[in-house]
């Protein structure tokens, strides 16, 4: 039986900022953040936007009303939950208008979660013919303003529907996965930012993609040479790029320069949106399906999840790909936002609403929307 993503689509907020701007307002030479970073801008939520509307958004974007009834499992992936107890899974129920005969949960271990999800899916769809699985990344990606880490920030959702004959990329159903006891990067329940120890986390992901990729060749055979594409786990774009350099003196030049042109189209969505923790990874998959790819290439995944979780995969992409997804919709997801300045980024960056805060439905610029916190419980709605 042939499992994958069946379907593929993605939210992000409609509010940006550029990032030479922001490396001008912090007194910051732009190279080091468009070239040592590379990054080019970075979305912005709204307060009334989070890891439910998100998902709830990316989700509606490739769902019909056939693919509802036939859901079994839903899993959400992300460290930006709203809620110590209830799953950001539970809230898209009404807001996805799903029948409730659906095991439903999330899953939080740094930016893996939805890897984990995927190959939770790919079981769920195996012991259950003609059903299928929703898989979505959800996450806002906070460090707090003047921070080093505020240039890798960022907001968005990814959605993958799974299921039997996919028609977007078949997962081999093969991979190679370890965990370690990590201290690189860290948020407490009490604080909305997150703590890092950037060049720390920088080697070890490094490291866990030299040891992984080993280990996979080994397992099953294979090189680079039977690849046509890695695509890696890219909170920002130029950490991929420094795991696929530690290829270049084991590869020959045309393979390297290869990889090295195709990952270059993987990370074009992701200059232009920023960090989507758990997102990132399949972000890249969405921006090379849209800039590059063509039918019955190979893919390989690196998964990478800080504390730590890394894990290698392996797909194909299907004839007929095209079909399904929407290039000039993807892509108009991106080109159709509008930038904001500095000063009123940092303006709404300090915004929070309390118990009682009732959001103005006129004012919202987004399909879903966190209404009211009533009693401290978000409720969310479809703007109409």
């Amino acid at each position: 039986m042939d499992i994958g993503i069946d379907k593929i689509g993605f939210y992000v907020p409609k509010d940006y900022i550029d990032i030479v701007e922001l490396a001008k307002a912090r007194d910051v030479d732009p190279d080091k953040f468009t070239i040592g970073i590379g990054q080019d801008k970075q979305a912005v939520p709204q307060p009334y936007q989070d890891a439910v509307t998100m998902a709830a958004s990316a989700a509606d974007s490739i769902l019909n009303s056939e693919d509802k009834q036939a859901i079994g499992l839903m899993i959400v992936g992300t460290e930006s939950s709203i809620d110590e107890s209830k799953s950001t899974a539970a809230f898209l129920m009404d807001l996805l208008d799903l029948p409730e005969d659906i095991r439903a949960y999330e899953i939080k271990q740094a930016c893996y979660g939805a890897t984990a999800g995927l190959q939770a899916a790919y079981d769920f769809v195996s012991l259950n013919p003609g059903k299928k699985a929703l898989v979505i990344a959800s996450d806002i990606a906070r460090y707090g303003i003047k921070t080093p880490g505020e240039v890798t920030q960022g907001a968005g959702s990814v959605a993958m529907l799974i299921g039997e004959d996919p028609r977007v990329v078949k997962l081999d159903h093969k991979s190679v996965y370890m965990t370690r006891n990590v201290g690189d990067f860290w948020r407490p329940t009490f604080s909305k930012v997150a703590f890092a120890r950037g060049k720390f986390s920088n080697q070890v992901y490094v490291d866990f993609f030299n040891t992984l990729w080993d280990k996979y060749q080994a397992k099953y055979d294979v090189t680079a040479d039977d690849f046509k594409t890695m695509l890696f786990h890219i909170p920002y774009t130029k950490m991929g790029t420094k795991a696929l350099r530690t290829l270049e003196d084991k590869l020959s030049p045309e393979k390297y320069a290869e990889l090295t042109a195709n990952y270059q189209e993987s990370i074009k969505f992701s200059r232009e949106v920023g960090n989507l923790y758990t997102g990132s990874l399949y972000l890249g998959l969405l921006s090379y399906l849209v800039n590059a790819a063509k039918a019955n290439e190979k893919l390989l995944f690196f998964s990478y999840g800080s504390g730590a979780v890394g894990e290698i995969f392996s797909g194909e992409i299907q004839p007929g790909f095209e079909k399904v997804i929407d290039k000039k919709a993807l892509q108009a997801v991106i080109d159709n936002r509008q930038k904001m300045s500095i000063s009123d980024y940092e303006k709404m960056y300090q915004i929070e609403y309390q118990d009682g805060t009732i959001v103005d439905p006129t004012a919202v610029d987004a399909e879903f929307y966190l209404s009211e916190i009533k009693e401290n419980e978000r409720l969310y709605k479809k703007n109409k």
